[in-house]
């Protein structure tokens, strides 16, 4: 049985990640203390050192917290029913939506490589998206969706474009225009390598 010390430090440690969430994403890892953290989480700042060893480690967890919203909804999308293409779209779609949401804009995109430093940041975003992007394109040449290219250095290319792509949205006067943008531009450099016959069946589908 799961004991109440235990409980309590799993919820202190989550009421702590969440207060920097909010407070990361309202104004900045710089315009944000750990005094303010703590008291927003209703914790001393003994609780907060307990758990986190400084600001950078606190801001490393407010990271994985929304980097892993966005990774679970998309690994969702790619384990569900439909086709591979149509799983590869509805992930793109929901990728550019967490785009527009504050919280990925503020922490993840734009304060991230800063604060964690370039390389820290690529291998993290690596570990994430990176891997869902070579699992869907190697889905769809599996399933004959798409021409037999490249697998990793395809992937690389695309990796490469939705992370500028994220940082468009996130900087825009208008995100969900340039999402919008986005999307149907992606839309098109995958059906460049989509096999003729799926490319004409699916416009068939559409048209119908």
């Amino acid at each position: 049985m799961r004991s109440r010390r235990l409980d309590y430090s799993e919820s202190t440690r989550s009421a702590l990640v969440d207060s920097a969430v909010e407070l990361f994403t309202k104004r900045g890892y710089a315009g944000t203390s750990l005094d303010e953290i703590a008291k927003r989480a209703r914790v001393t700042k003994g609780a907060l050192y307990h758990h986190f060893s400084g600001k950078q480690a606190l801001f490393e967890a407010a990271f994985d917290a929304v980097e892993s919203l966005v990774f679970d909804r998309l690994e969702k999308i790619m384990s569900g029913s439909e086709t591979p293409w149509e799983r590869v779209l509805a992930s793109l779609n929901a990728f550019i939506k967490s785009c527009l949401d504050p919280s990925y804009q503020r922490i993840a995109i734009h304060e991230a490589p800063v604060v964690m430093g370039w390389e820290r940041w690529r291998e993290a975003e690596d570990r994430c998206s990176f891997g869902l992007i070579k699992a869907g394109l190697q889905t769809l040449i599996e399933a004959g969706e798409i021409d037999d290219v490249p697998v990793e250095i395809t992937s690389r290319l695309l990796f490469g474009a939705l992370s500028s792509a994220a940082t468009e949205i996130a900087s825009s006067a208008d995100p969900k225009k340039v999402g919008a943008q986005v999307e149907s531009v992606m839309i098109r450099l995958l059906d460049r390598i989509r096999r003729p016959a799926e490319a004409e069946a699916s416009r068939g589908d559409r048209a119908s």
